[in-house]
């Protein structure tokens, strides 16, 4: 006789139970590279000089290869998307500050912590709001972010 286990899939995201009031964790590391920075400036028509001419950097407010603000957001999604694997259910606003430049070569990850949890009134979601700093190699906060986002609540299992 055998005793069925559930089936444990991998790769699952915090539910909302997970993520208290206070908690933190912390995303892996990605460094930003010279394509990256130029198929983001494709992508997105981000065609400013600042991002774009990587010679004439005499008059340019900001010296070396800089990357775009929205670049650097969207490598911090990226690294704290595994955190709501199957568990996020909505993206609903956000507060973003950059607090100094990014450039190529840099290393990033992203330190969140929880700063709101709540219950919504409808069953089975609660919202939670962290806050994310993106964190260079060096240990200085390049971005912070406040995303709150509607996370699944897990499934009571019977009895």
């Amino acid at each position: 006789m055998t005793t069925e286990q559930p089936e444990i899939l991998l790769g699952t995201g915090f539910y909302f139970e997970d993520l208290a009031l206070g908690a933190r964790f912390r995303s892996r590391s990605r460094t930003v590279t010279e394509t990256d920075l130029v198929n983001f400036i494709n992508l997105s028509w981000l065609n400013e000089e600042l991002f774009t001419n990587a010679h004439d950097r005499g008059d340019m407010a900001i010296p070396g290869r800089v990357v775009p603000g929205a670049l650097v957001y969207a490598f911090a999604e990226g690294l704290v998307t595994p955190s709501m694997q199957g568990t996020g259910l909505a993206f609903l606003n956000a507060e973003l500050d950059i607090s100094r430049p990014t450039f190529v070569g840099d290393t990033l990850h992203v330190e969140c912590e929880v700063i709101e949890h709540r219950l919504t009134s409808k069953p089975g979601k609660g919202l939670v709001r962290t806050r994310n700093r993106v964190v260079n190699q060096h240990g200085e906060t390049l971005l912070t972010y406040t995303p709150l986002r509607m996370m699944r609540v897990r499934k009571e299992t019977p009895a």
